[in-house]
Order: structure tokens, then C-alpha cells, then sequence
């Protein structure tokens, strides 16, 4: 794990972005110059984000961040990549929330200019938990902390999920519903079988994935509730934090209307698979943070809504993070890094908890 190569998400070159994105700046800022372009190292493992300067005497931004459909040559993780969806979304919840979304400024969907969509928006500073290595992982910041400190971050970012479910109302996000006659739970799953059949067209099924598919439909919820705007991606990693505040909230290329139990789920989840990992690695991780308890109690207190199912849910969020570890390590496979082994099973890094979910012990 502490070795293991980042996988391949892009065949663009820096250097021809960096002039292209300049020479578009200057259709909107006439005389302006991107200075000081940089791919982060944590860039995603979908869209990308290209950070830069604007240099001009009075810049609409001065420092940015540019979201980068994916490159189409790269295997993509999903099969379409909408900014103008995340760009309204965006929109609709700084208009409608108080959440920290930053501004965003352009959006174009000309591919010309870079080879895709993009959108641009503020870049705002902080500090986010890392995915490589865990935060749950020894030597960062959020690691580091005492557990008053963590405590407050924890408050902070289910007060997120919260405030989204509660202030955006779900009429002004209709353009995120998904396709079908039935209700948004069964359009979000109906979709995600959809996503399934699409990475593994011409390859390997997973038999784990199909078992947890069948496992959903004994563990439905006989009343899903109404459907919010969902973020989709409700995890720390896609908020920046100023000290255990949240100061921007990212990453909303996943959001959707669905029950509040989805961002939920996912929340409680994508925590556990970095727990699960650092302890298999030998280390204690960190047990009592974002434990699924705390945070269904602590959501409750803010919201008055009791969340419903969460068995249901928290098997969800880890079969739709199956299937995009299974669409990874395919592109892993397209690009020689890996080589595809007979059980296709073996090539989601947390396919063990996955089982145990499927059979229901992983919650004893």
C-alpha cells in the first residue's frame, strides 16, 4: 500500500494545457495570462483540476481551479462526464445554501479549447484529509489530531450533509433527476446496474457485485422518503478545511436526487474502507471517527429525520464503490499496470468487507 504506484488517469500533456488554457483566458479576460499552471498531486481519479493564476491588473479571480472533463483516451471511470450539470449544481446550491461552495466563474463547453468541458471557479486554500496515504494512516495532519479536534471536523462535515438535504429544495435540483417511472431510490439503483453493464462490456463480470446487486432487493426499504439533492461524493476527502472548518465543499460530478440515506451511507462507508485498509496494514487506524452511530445520531439531532435502512445503505455505497474500483483497475489493466487475474472478484481492493456486507456479518 505505501508503495504501490498511483494509477494512470491521462495522456494530456501539462505543458500544451498550460498554453492552451492561456490562450482561452484570453478570449475572457482580454490581456490576461495564465501564470503558475500545476496538475496537484491529489488530482482525482475521474475529472481533472488544473490549478493556476491569473495575471492582470484587475482579474475576476486571481487565484483558480479548473475542472477538466476526463480525457477520453484514458479509460475513463464513468461513461459521460457533465460539467454543465456540476456547473448548475454548483450554482443551485450557493444560491439556495449556505454551504462553502466556491464561486464559479466560466463554464465552456466548446472541447476545443482543451480537448473537453471544463468549467472554472475560485480556488480556496486549506487543507485536505489525503487519500494517498489514508488520512487514517499514520503521519498527517488529520491523524495527528486530538480527538476534540477530530470531533469538531466530524460535526462540521455531517453539518454539511445536513444543510444540503435540509436548505436546497429538491424542485430547484430537478434537472438532477434521474431517468425511469419509479421512485428516485430505484432510478439511483436502476442507473447504477446501468454503470455496471458499461464496465464490464467485453469483460470479466464480477460474481461479488452481481451477489450484492440480489442482496439490495431482499434489504429494500418499504419507504425510501421523499429524494434531496444529493452530493453524491459526501465524503472528507472532497472538502477542504480551514484548521476542522470546511471551507469548500467539492467534487459534485456524483450528485443526484435520492434519499438523504444515500449521502449518508456513502459518508459512513467510504470511512470504513480506509479504516479496513489501515488496519489490515497493521495499523489502529482511526476506529472512533466517523463511526456509523455517531453519525446517524448526530444527523438526526440536526435534521429532526432519523436515518432508515442504513443496512440497506451502507451496502449500497460500498457496491457503487465496487464498481468503480472494478472500472479502475480495468483501466489499470488497459494501460499495463496490472494484469487481470482469473477472479475478477480480487481486483476490488475491498472486496472481503463487501462479502461480509452481501452475507450480513460485517456490521457484528
Amino acid at each position: 500500500m505505501a508503495t504501490a504506484p498511483r494509477p494512470r488517469t491521462t495522456t494530456r500533456d501539462p505543458e500544451e494545457l498550460a498554453h492552451r488554457l492561456t490562450a482561452w483566458l484570453g478570449t475572457r479576460v482580454p490581456g490576461a495570462k495564465a501564470v503558475g499552471v500545476t496538475v496537484p498531486a491529489s488530482n482525482g481519479l475521474s475529472s481533472e483540476t488544473l490549478l493556476f493564476d491569473i495575471e492582470h491588473p484587475e482579474p475576476p479571480l486571481r487565484s483558480c481551479a479548473l475542472r477538466l472533463a476526463a480525457d477520453p483516451s484514458a479509460y475513463t471511470v464513468f461513461p459521460v462526464y457533465d460539467m454543465v450539470r456540476q456547473y448548475r449544481t454548483m450554482e443551485v446550491v450557493g444560491r439556495f445554501s449556505d454551504l462553502p461552495v466556491p464561486k464559479a466563474q466560466w463554464l465552456e463547453e466548446d472541447p476545443g479549447p482543451l480537448g473537453a468541458p471544463f468549467f472554472v471557479m475560485e480556488r480556496v486554500r486549506g487543507r485536505v484529509p489525503p487519500d494517498v496515504m489514508p488520512y487514517t494512516y499514520e503521519g498527517n495532519w488529520l491523524h495527528s489530531a486530538n480527538d476534540t479536534e477530530r470531533e469538531h471536523l466530524e460535526a462540521a462535515t455531517v453539518g454539511l450533509l445536513a444543510r444540503l438535504h435540509d436548505q436546497v429544495p429538491a424542485r430547484e435540483a430537478a434537472f438532477l433527476e434521474l431517468p425511469g417511472e419509479r421512485d428516485a431510490l430505484r432510478r439511483h439503483v436502476t442507473a447504477q446496474r446501468a454503470y455496471y453493464d458499461w464496465v464490464v462490456d467485453g469483460l470479466a463480470r464480477s460474481p461479488l457485485i452481481e451477489e450484492a446487486f440480489d442482496r439490495l432487493e431482499q434489504l429494500w426499504p418499504p419507504d425510501p422518503g421523499p429524494p434531496v439533492l444529493n452530493w453524491g461524493d459526501a465524503r472528507i476527502g472532497n472538502v477542504i478545511y480551514d484548521g476542522f472548518d470546511p471551507v469548500a465543499v467539492l467534487d459534485w460530478e456524483m450528485a443526484a436526487l435520492a434519499p438523504r440515506e444515500v449521502d449518508l451511507g456513502w459518508t459512513v462507508y467510504l470511512h470504513r474502507f480506509f479504516q479496513d485498509l489501515t488496519v489490515a496494514f497493521g495499523q489502529r487506524g482511526l476506529p472512533d471517527f466517523l463511526r456509523r452511530d455517531r453519525v446517524e445520531a448526530r444527523y438526526a439531532r440536526l435534521t429532526g429525520h432519523t436515518p432508515r435502512d442504513m443496512d440497506f445503505f451502507t451496502l449500497y455505497a460500498a457496491l457503487r464503490h465496487a464498481i468503480v474500483m472494478l472500472r479502475i483497475a480495468y483501466r489499470q489493466a488497459f494501460f499495463g499496470e496490472v494484469d487481470v487475474p482469473a477472479d475478477p472478484d480480487t481486483l476490488i481492493l475491498h472486496h472481503g468487507s463487501l462479502r461480509a456486507m452481501v452475507q450480513g456479518s460485517y456490521w457484528d
